[in-house]
């Protein structure tokens, strides 16, 4: 007698990440092939069967399970491609424009008081440009004194000196440019720029995106599938929130069909909804965490110091309802999930801990990501009796709480 095969649609939505999604397959594949040796279920990927452009089919077997998955990644990379093509003066004022809007707001100070690790990473870019000016600067003056310092009965000439030092200080910026691969420091800039650009709103460009993304998954839950999964990563988690609150208010969501649910990875909402002018998103988180239409649980993990590890994302940002009952905050507790050898290898390699939440554990505990993705649990049976986290952090520090 053959056995009910459960049918999955993923929608994977990346962070602020300009490279093709053709990488997040790869990533699915190798990882979840490791994960499968290690968790002993077997996972293999297929082409496509439904969905846009960019995705993949998983066929695996779970505890005697066959499950079959669709993942589709909801693209917005060239958005983030167009935000980062500023040239290397424009940078720099951004990074003037970037640092009076989260100090100038006070949200520099109040998210210090949650996770100083992702505050860090936001001041890191400001910190490494800062530094790369100054060594352009040094070079660049260092070279013009060697070289055009006076000899006995000479005089210095000041704009020649001046032209090569500018030239030299022109010519290390574009080095460090070239090299931003190692350093992240022009990458970060972007992208905290481009959230603090609008003071925290989104820019008409990507509010286009994400409501042709609520349409694509509204077209899902009317199929016939037995859970349709939104997966957020980093930034893509708010993202995902707005999307969601969006799709319910409007009756998209049907009371029968495919369960919905919503896996947030790394959540760095605060960064957002701690700006004056977020007032979308607070009312989205507000709106969200009480809905009964989808199940919602937030995974972050203290080893990655880019994201609000452990904070509730609705309460901190100062907009929990009365009535709020998600998300279920998890830890994936990197320092218990990976084996001491593994945590060696990655501790102070903190984009790649970042990515973690999408990769192989060799000692995984309740979060597995190719269990929830494909296994044969919908989100809400899979953690229906599991508990929070300790330590989950719930103070709500937010100046600004306004939503309309």
């Amino acid at each position: 007698m053959s056995q009910t095969v459960r049918k999955r649609r993923v929608f994977y939505i990346p962070g602020y990440d300009p490279i093709h999604p053709r990488r997040y397959r790869e990533l699915y594949r190798s990882e979840g092939t490791a994960q499968a040796a290690i968790s002993g279920y077997a996972l293999a990927l297929a082409p496509k069967r439904a969905g846009g452009p960019y995705g993949w089919h998983v066929r695996a077997t779970q505890d005697g399970q066959p499950v079959e998955t669709d993942v589709e990644v909801l693209i917005w990379a060239e958005i983030v491609r167009d935000s980062m093509a500023a040239s290397i003066p424009a940078t720099y004022l951004q990074l003037l424009r970037t640092a009076w809007a989260y100090i100038g707001s006070g949200a520099l100070f109040r998210l210090m008081r949650l996770r100083k690790g992702p505050v860090i990473a936001a001041l890191y870019p400001i910190v490494a440009l800062i530094l790369q000016a100054l060594a352009g600067l040094g070079a660049g003056t260092a070279l013009a004194g060697l070289i055009l310092w006076p000899l006995p009965g000479f005089r210095f000439d000041w704009g020649l000196g001046l032209a090569l030092c500018a030239g030299v200080t022109w010519a290390v910026l574009r080095w460090f440019r070239k090299h931003d691969g190692r350093f992240y420091a022009y990458y970060l800039m972007h992208d905290y720029a481009f959230t603090a650009r609008w003071g925290g709103a989104n820019p008409a460009a990507l509010e286009t995106r994400m409501a042709a993304f609520g349409d694509t998954i509204a077209q899902a839950l009317t199929e016939d599938w037995d859970e349709v999964l939104v997966v957020g990563h980093s930034s893509g988690a708010h993202l995902a929130i707005s999307v969601l609150a969006d799709l319910i208010r409007a009756g998209r969501v049907p009371a029968t069909g495919p369960r919905l649910g919503f896996l947030s990875l790394g959540h760095v909402v605060p960064m957002v909804s701690f700006l004056p002018e977020a007032k979308r998103l607070r009312g989205d988180l507000a709106y969200l965490c009480a809905r009964t239409e989808l199940t919602w649980v937030d995974v972050t993990a203290p080893g990655d110091g880019c994201a609000f590890a452990l904070c509730d994302p609705v309460k901190v940002s100062g907009v929990g309802p009365a009535d709020q009952h998600q998300p279920l905050i998890l830890s994936a507790a990197f320092t218990q999930t990976l084996s001491p050898a593994r945590w060696k290898q990655l501790r102070w390699r903190f984009f790649r801990l970042h990515f973690q939440y999408l990769c192989a554990f060799d000692r995984p505990g309740a979060y597995d990501y190719f269990r929830i993705t494909a296994g044969p649990l919908t989100l809400a049976e899979r953690f229906a009796k599991t508990p929070p986290s300790k330590s989950v952090i719930e103070t709500p520090v937010n100046r600004f709480t306004s939503m309309a």
